[in-house]
């Protein structure tokens, strides 16, 4: 119990050094690549930290040894957009309300973010929708989740870069350069990204040997505090960010891993799994749905202030709250 402990701990420091390399890292990349900050934010660093949990949900469905197993990776997908949507949202609330100040975004962000939430929405709809009815054609929609993915993509590439928010700090391998390679710029990426991905791996499976310790039963460690585990990389990003004074990249983030949580770890769902979500999963869904639509309402009236940030928390605590007292 006590290496387990120990081991959880040093997991999420190093999962906490490495993103602060990786932030550091795809803003370079970025740049490099004359990409917008939203984009950075939504494309390279989305595509970066959502890599534990993607593998996660590919491992528990396609090569599930048992219905148990394959219900671990269904799981995640949908657990993984309830706890950024809510989570993620409310944490960067808190960081912004401690430092006193409120999200630096113009209204073309606001604009941008909330037609983002928009998008999430109508996907995360069908994908709730798919959950509580069976078919055979079911596996062809994963096809069209990775096509939604591709669309957003896409959409994201067209928008013209943005003036750049806050001062660029030294590439941390290459600190004396005023303009690192791209080949160091890489190195940093890939290699910070490779150790996120080892360190999540480390964290989730000490965290399954210590939660039965605490009286936690496996459904609602698999519901609430796995899909926390996983979604840590990009926690960790926005509040990075955050404290940077870089709050459209923060919040771009989470609005552009939000999308690859919708659309990518559900098409493994339905590619290789019947995909029926059981009672928890509809309500977390619901929950999720009901956090965005919050959301969105604040996007469109550029009201992102940090205390209407904080309260979109309460869909999670409210979602666990359901669940203790339905059983």
């Amino acid at each position: 119990m006590t290496v387990a402990v120990l081991l959880l701990i040093a997991s999420a420091a190093a999962i906490y050094v490495c993103c602060e390399s990786f932030t550091n890292g795809v803003e370079w990349l970025g740049f490099r690549l004359k990409l917008g900050q939203t984009a950075t934010g939504t494309i390279l660093a989305a595509l970066g930290t959502a890599l534990p949990e993607g593998v996660v949900t590919l491992v528990a469905t396609a090569f599930a040894e048992s219905p148990a197993q394959q219900s671990i990776g269904i799981g995640a997908a949908m657990g993984g957009p309830m706890v950024l949507a809510t989570v993620a949202y409310a944490l960067t609330g808190f960081v912004l309300l401690s430092l006193k100040r409120v999200p630096l975004l113009l209204p073309d962000d606001q604009r941008r973010l909330s037609g983002n939430q928009v998008a999430f929405l109508g996907i995360f709809i069908v994908k709730l929708g798919l959950g509580i009815v069976a078919f055979t054609a079911k596996p062809w929609f994963g096809w069209a989740f990775l096509a939604a993915y591709l669309l957003y993509l896409r959409a994201e590439m067209r928008h013209p870069p943005e003036a750049h928010e806050g001062e660029m700090a030294p590439l941390k391998i290459r600190p004396r350069a005023a303009q690192p390679a791209l080949g160091w710029i890489l190195l940093q990426c890939l290699g910070t990204a490779g150790i996120i991905f080892i360190a999540s791996h480390f964290f989730v499976v000490e965290l399954d040997k210590v939660t039965p310790a605490l009286g936690l039963s496996p459904q609602l460690v698999a519901m609430f505090v796995a899909p926390v585990a996983t979604e840590l990389p990009e926690l960790l990003n926005a509040l990075i960010w955050v404290r940077q004074g870089k709050d459209r990249l923060a919040l771009a983030n989470i609005s552009g891993s939000m999308m690859i949580q919708a659309t990518i770890p559900t098409s493994f769902g339905l590619f290789f799994t019947p995909w029926i979500l059981d009672r928890s999963l509809v309500m977390a869904g619901i929950a999720t749905a009901a956090a965005i639509v919050y959301l969105i309402v604040l996007f469109r009236r550029r009201r992102v202030q940090p205390m209407l940030l904080i309260q979109v928390g309460w869909a999670f605590v409210g979602l666990v709250a359901a669940i203790i007292f339905l059983g």
